[in-house]
């Protein structure tokens, strides 16, 4: 026992003396008992000096550290793949029966030495049944987790039953080598001799694709024990073979293969295609030579209507920043040949808007509630721009002045990279009438700039309304910027950014639709399916009232009725695991009388990464035996793995010494004793009359 505190425990002899003084003091000046014999007077002051040393003491603040021995018996831990590959075997009917007697001959001998925990691992790790029907096998995680939940305890040893086969996670033998002193008993299932087969190892392509674009799909053949043949590998959609490719296996033992196609999309929606591998006679398996997948088509190419009374080079320029995105399909158009539709259009970038005749222009904008980006250039007059009725004043005369740009640090519409902050201070003039540019409201990103001075004109001002956005570019010359800024730095990457996100910042849509479902377009076989939605009410308040049902309806046609559950501030739906296939909804709600649905579709894919392996690999079983120190065995010899740990010298129980620090005022026996003392004072007192 050791004891400790803030102050040296030497003082503990002063304050003994101090205490035998008080006490003697106290009692020297008590007149009435003088009559008191020796020992009754001394006894008192003992009493009385042992009371006053103890509070002393008490406020000393001593802290005992008390040791205690504790013995941990090992912990023998089994883990077992769940995956489905483990009954991919001839032994797979065998496999649950011989795990268990295992488990029970290990319990029966060392019951009263060890302890026991079971776990078993495939996509996660858990101490479920056994089940063997995980679709996937995540090994890594199984270890991973024991030298987490087990750090610093006394693990004897880890069963660890597998055919080696992992497709998803780190290799296992990583995480098994950081549970430091503990040897892993590999268990191997499944034979290891290859099979002749021929298979989809892999198959890699977009999840999305544009409509009426190209799309590549690549495909990885793995064959085994084929010989010196061929065979071909084809793509299907919706019962009609798409293209075709023969392939030929050369080495005849061990064969790798990539096949490439390349289609085009011409239809929108999720669109279901199938690569399949001839089938030869005698393979193993013909369930892993066939892999379908789907691919999303999407038209959302943005069109963005280019605008102006003449051409000009700055419409040149932007327009060849646009081009460059494979999701903008651009028109542009002089006002003499446009037909004055803007209906399919999501931003009409508007040259030199303030010229004579914009009335009707004006009001197509209005009408249509399309996003603008007004460039402002010389034959604009301020007359013919309030028309528009952008807020905008402009001077008039036929002056011209020279400015320069300064980007605004208050700008919080969309974020601007430093580098194009700087790049806009050193971009050449641009030419804009003489005089004061005024704008009510709105958001300005560029201010005009003459030397150093920073006017309160703007250059590039965004502004919404009546929920329409638009734009304004004061002053012309943004071909120079572009030729400047490739000049300088040999790219237009500024230039681009600057033009793209003003184009993305007038082209997104704030979504005000009052039912909102949210959910990925892509789901698993081994995944939970949960849709989660939203509701607003007119005021644009979220709110939970309305009930909101959904209509799930699978390939077959077949629709199931579902209604979300309510939350604090939204809803949630859980539709568990669902099969393989495409699955189209509907939701609903009504609310103040008035009905409001929502409609998409969403894929389930089922990739059986587990009926690739055909064969085990007990190599890495036995590398990770020998790497912690343990023993490789066959299942059909997992028996002798019960005798060969009674001989090992490693797996013992350990004896560890514990602290533990108890402050001294937190002894009740002390507060006891002190009472007692106290008490054995006031009885001598009173028994001899001095009370």
């Amino acid at each position: 026992m050791q004891v400790f505190s803030d102050i040296s425990v030497w003082w503990l002899f002063p304050w003994m003396a101090v205490s035998l003084v008080l006490g003697i003091l106290y009692y020297r000046k008590q007149k009435v008992l003088d009559d008191l014999s020796r020992w009754k007077k001394w006894a008192l002051i003992a009493l009385r000096s042992f009371t006053l040393f103890v509070l002393g003491v008490l406020l000393f603040g001593l802290i005992v550290e008390n040791k205690d021995y504790k013995t941990e018996k090992p912990l023998f831990i089994t883990l077992v793949d769940n995956s489905m590959s483990m009954l991919n075997y001839q032994d797979s009917s065998s496999v649950e029966t011989q795990i268990a007697s295992l488990e029970s001959n290990l319990k029966t001998k060392y019951g009263d030495r060890f302890d026991f925990k079971s776990y078993v691992v495939g996509s996660d790790i858990s101490e479920g049944e056994r089940s063997y029907s995980e679709k996937e096998s995540n090994l890594d995680k199984g270890f991973d987790f024991i030298y987490n939940q087990y750090y610093n305890r006394n693990i004897g040893g880890i069963c660890f039953v597998s055919d080696g086969n992992f497709n998803t996670g780190k290799n296992p033998v990583y995480s098994a080598e950081k549970i430091s002193l503990t040897p892993v008993f590999s268990i191997g299932v499944g034979d290891t001799v290859l099979k002749r087969d021929q298979f989809i190892r892999n198959l890699a392509v977009n999840d999305v694709a544009f409509l009426n674009n190209q799309f590549p799909i690549e495909v990885d053949i793995e064959a085994h024990k084929m010989g010196n043949s061929s065979s071909t590998v084809s793509l299907w959609n919706k019962g009609q073979k798409l293209a075709s490719e023969e392939v030929k296996y050369v080495d005849g033992s061990l064969d790798f293969v990539h096949v490439s196609f390349v289609l085009e999309a011409k239809e929108t929606g999720f669109v279901n295609y199938t690569v399949k591998v001839e089938r030869k006679d005698n393979e193993s398996s013909y369930d892993n030579n066939e892999r379908s997948f789907y691919v999303e088509v999407i038209d959302s190419r943005s069109k963005i209507l280019i605008l102006a009374k003449a051409p000009h080079p700055d419409l040149t320029a932007i327009r060849q920043v646009l081009d460059a995105d494979e999701n903008t399909e651009v028109v542009s158009k002089l006002i003499s040949d446009w037909d004055g539709s803007l209906n399919d259009y999501a931003l009409l970038i508007w040259h030199d808007p303030g010229h004579a005749n914009n009335n009707l222009i004006a009001d197509k904008i209005r009408t249509s509630k399309t996003p603008v980006l007004y460039l402002v250039g010389g034959q604009s007059t301020n007359s013919n721009l309030k028309k528009l009725n952008i807020g905008l004043n402009y001077p008039g005369g036929t002056r011209f002045d020279e400015v320069q740009g300064s980007a605004s640090e208050s700008f919080q519409l969309f974020e601007v990279s430093e580098d194009l902050k700087k790049a806009i201070r050193n971009f050449p003039p641009l030419t804009v009438r003489f005089g004061g540019v005024q704008v009510s409201g709105g958001n300005v990103l560029i201010s005009q700039r003459i030397g150093p001075v920073v006017k309160n004109d703007p250059v590039l001002t965004f502004k919404t309304e009546s929920g329409n956005k638009y734009g304004v570019l004061v002053g012309e010359g943004l071909w120079r910027w572009k030729i400047s800024e490739y000049a300088d730095y040999g790219e237009n990457k500024r230039f681009n950014e600057l033009i793209q996100k003003t184009v993305q910042y007038l082209t997104v849509k704030k979504n005000t639709e009052p039912l909102r479902i949210n959910l990925p377009n892509r789901f698993n076989v081994i995944d939970d399916v949960i849709l989660n939605a939203e509701f607003y009410n007119s005021s644009f308040q979220r709110i939970v009232g309305p009930d909101i049902s959904l209509i799930l309806k699978n390939e077959e046609g077949v629709d199931i009725k579902y209604s979300f559950a309510k939350n604090t501030s939204d809803y949630v739906l859980s539709l568990g695991r669902l099969k393989k296939g495409k699955y189209s909804w509907v939701a609903s709600t009504t609310f103040d009388g008035k009905k409001y649905e929502k409609s998409g579709v969403f894929i389930v894919d089922d990739i059986s990464l587990e009926a690739l392996s055909t064969h085990a690999d007990h190599n890495l079983l036995k590398q990770i035996a020998a790497k912690t120190n343990g023993k490789f065995y066959s299942l059909a010899n997992a028996g002798n793995l019960v005798n060969d740990i009674e001989s090992r010298k490693d797996i013992a129980s350990i004896t560890y010494e514990e602290s533990s620090f108890d402050d001294l005022i937190d002894w009740k026996w002390l507060f006891f004793l002190l009472i007692l003392s106290l008490a054995a004072e006031w009885f001598i007192r009173r028994y001899s009359g001095s009370y």
